[in-house]
């Protein structure tokens, strides 16, 4: 039905959508980096953290990202500092294991009446 070549050129197409998307815009929009920098120096954010980690939360990274956001979209540099940073967060995102072991099937019994138990006396 189709003949090789085009097929190829929806080939190109493709691999030219994927080199647009992923190169010549960044991963995010620079209002995403705003926003997660402003949430990360928000008060209720820096308490939540000192009272989890005992340390103030360093946004540092996420306005780097921003100003490297905002450099790649005035000038068009390949951004190369803003990618390394989004895959080193999501390399981050991944380190960690889930605390629940995943089910591959529901229990045996899962369609039988929950145990109704009566009220307790304290």
């Amino acid at each position: 039905m189709f003949s090789s070549t085009h097929k190829l050129n929806h080939l190109q197409i493709i691999s030219d959508l994927f080199t647009f998307y992923f190169e010549v815009l960044p991963p995010r929009t620079c209002d995403d980096y705003w926003s997660e920098f402003k949430n990360c120096k928000s008060l209720r954010n820096r308490f939540h953290h000192y009272y989890a980690h005992g340390t103030s939360p360093s946004c540092q990274q996420w306005k780097d990202d921003y100003q490297n956001c905002s450099a790649w979209e005035k000038r068009k540099d390949t951004g190369e500092a803003l990618q390394r940073s989004e895959r080193n967060r999501v390399a981050e995102q991944k380190k960690f294991i889930p605390v629940w072991d995943l089910r591959r099937e529901p229990p045996i019994d899962w369609h039988l009446p929950l145990k109704q138990e009566g009220p307790r006396d304290s």
